[in-house]
């Protein structure tokens, strides 16, 4: 693959995985409410699912499931569904305030997996690699859905790279949240409030990406 061509994919893909959605939120929530290892755990558990999406991409299944306007709507409002059920979890917590360095290796393990049904109930990044991937593949040497897969796994290693910095910044906003009570004693409202904005802007979401994508296919 052409270096000045792979890496100004590399480029549009960190610039996009920085722009706020779902994701670097939920991210950011979880780290500013826990610790850097809980973002780190929700971030293994995103890239997991991105490898799913980057090969359902490849292979042209999220394509055909885009073309059936019922698949697409069950995977929809099961995503958002799943959002607004984590927003009443964290609304449902003690106002407590912050707890730090709870090494609890099942509750990595439940964020690791929260992770995953996130990324996977989400259909835009099914649609997001469709229309980003084919735009930096370079046809006159082949192997197009090899091409696709590696480009894929560049957006995967620099999302990782991304969120676990992201973790990092938010534990130490988080600290600086500790020391104000009010915030700190209500972080589940603002978690939850967060999330539950998320999951009602997944479920009301226009379609205009689908129309869009079923003009290119």
């Amino acid at each position: 693959m052409d270096f000045t061509l792979v890496m100004s994919f590399l480029g549009v893909a960190i610039l996009l995985t920085l722009m706020p959605g779902p994701d670097i939120l939920f991210v950011m929530t979880q780290s500013i409410s826990q610790d850097k290892k809980a973002g780190i755990a929700t971030t293994l558990g995103l890239c997991s699912g991105l490898i799913v999406h980057i090969s359902a991409a490849t292979l042209g299944v999220s394509a055909i499931i885009y073309q059936s306007a019922l698949a697409f709507a069950i995977v929809k409002y099961t995503g958002a569904a799943y959002l607004l059920y984590l927003a009443w979890q964290s609304f449902k917590e003690k106002e407590t305030g912050f707890t730090f360095h709870q090494n609890n290796p099942l509750k990595y393990t439940s964020l690791y997996k929260k992770g995953i049904l996130m990324n996977l109930l989400n259909p835009k990044v099914s649609l997001f690699f469709l229309a980003l991937l084919p735009q930096f593949v370079d046809k006159s040497i082949g192997h197009i859905p090899l091409q696709m897969f590696l480009l894929g796994i560049i957006f995967l290693v620099q999302a990782f790279a991304v969120f676990v910095a992201v973790s990092v910044f938010s534990e130490k906003l988080g600290r600086v949240l500790f020391h104000h009570s009010f915030l700190a004693k209500r972080m589940n409202i603002i978690k939850g409030s967060i999330l539950g904005m998320i999951g009602i802007q997944m479920r009301l979401a226009k379609n205009e990406k689908k129309h869009s994508l079923q003009n290119r296919f």
